[in-house]
């Protein structure tokens, strides 16, 4: 019985082996197109469609996170036969930043692991990199600002963004949570591990370091120290796993963001992101507010920092839900830019239905 349904088995394997080769040799084909015609290979709107299309004609037993997955692969492995594209990322490995720049771009890819979110930045823009990955928001602690303020100078785009939820692990050589004496990590996973650390590691001394990587590295090199990070850095840097899920809040997610030369065309469901900056008078944030709400445009997000070449003058971040290329978007940006000092569109680019 066994046998002879694992020999269907084999001869469905073999069919979805020549369909995925006759995909791979169409998708080298269309490679060979945009390379003539100076186009992107990465090119979100249309792989958004693609796993849109999968989850609509699914009918059968596999659920659609499992299909959606098997996708992925498959586009990045299409991908990676049109050109082998360069990615930096805020690292170094086994950060959960180069965990998202995998989810959206698979392992086929070269990744170029960067010290700074500034030098990711800098690899694209001296074309030592086609695109980059690098952490925008979290959902318990809000912003991370070196981003932000990396828009305020730079003239690349957002072109696509990657939630990933966070599960934090204790991390160590030790066998034990009672031999670590010292815990690294970074800034960000300390805060969101706050609570479970003073409940159950206050007699350890916990050390801030540039990333969870660098945290995993010192937890390998030092006696009775440990590291809070990813599952996946325990892996990857030989260590055991004292405790898993430390986060303080299990819902935990970060936004990433790809960032590239210029943002892609409209996909009936997108967000855009903008700065600006105005003269300080009262009620002129209530009146750039007001076209938002004169075109039906609904804002997702507004953040404000310091622009450090003033006492008490902000930049301000919005994203909303649109693209430029809508008609009440432009028209709400015309009228927007008449007020202000300063406005910039940062990309617009696909997002999840939900939203829309």
């Amino acid at each position: 019985m066994i046998k002879a349904l694992r020999k269907k088995i084999d001869d469905i394997d073999r069919k979805i082996l020549g369909l995925l080769d006759r995909r791979m040799r169409l998708a080298v084909r269309i490679g060979k197109a945009k390379s003539e015609n100076n186009e992107d290979v990465f090119v979100p709107v249309r792989e958004k469609e693609v796993i849109a299309n999968i989850i609509k004609f699914s009918r059968g037993v596999i659920p659609n996170e499992f299909l959606i997955d098997i996708y992925r692969e498959i586009l990045n492995a299409s991908r990676s036969l049109q050109k082998k594209l360069r990615v930096a990322y805020f690292g170094p490995e086994a950060t959960f930043t180069h965990l998202a720049a995998i989810k959206m771009f698979g392992k086929s890819v070269e990744y170029v692991p960067a010290e700074t979110i500034k030098d990711v930045f800098n690899e694209i823009e001296k074309d030592r990199a086609d695109y980059g990955v690098v952490p925008v928001e979290n959902s318990t602690e809000g912003v991370v600002n070196h981003t932000l303020d990396m828009f305020m100078e730079s003239e690349l785009k957002i072109i696509s963004e990657v939630p990933l939820e966070i599960s934090h692990c204790l991390l160590s050589t030790e066998k034990s949570l009672a031999a670590v004496k010292v815990i690294y990590s970074h800034p960000q996973p300390i805060a969101q591990t706050r609570n479970w650390v003073e409940k159950n590691m206050r007699h350890a001394k916990v050390v801030e370091v540039l990333s969870t990587a660098e945290a995993s590295r010192r937890a390998k090199s030092e006696r009775h120290s440990a590291a809070i990070a990813s599952g996946a850095a325990s892996e990857i840097y030989g260590l055991n796993i004292l405790a898993k899920g430390i986060e303080d809040f299990k819902n935990n997610f970060t936004r990433f963001l790809v960032i590239g030369r210029k943002s892609p065309p409209a996909s009936g469901c997108d967000k855009t992101s903008i700065m600006f900056s105005v003269k300080d008078r009262v009620g002129v944030l209530h009146d750039i507010l007001i076209p938002f709400s004169k075109y039906g445009i609904n804002l997702t997000k507004i953040e404000s920092r310091p622009t450090k070449k003033k006492a008490w003058e902000y930049i301000f971040f919005v994203d909303f839900v649109g693209h430029t290329e809508d008609k009440n978007v432009a028209a709400a940006l015309k009228e927007i830019g008449e007020s202000c000092l300063i406005l910039k569109v940062l990309g617009s680019y696909p997002v999840d239905k939900n939203l829309c």
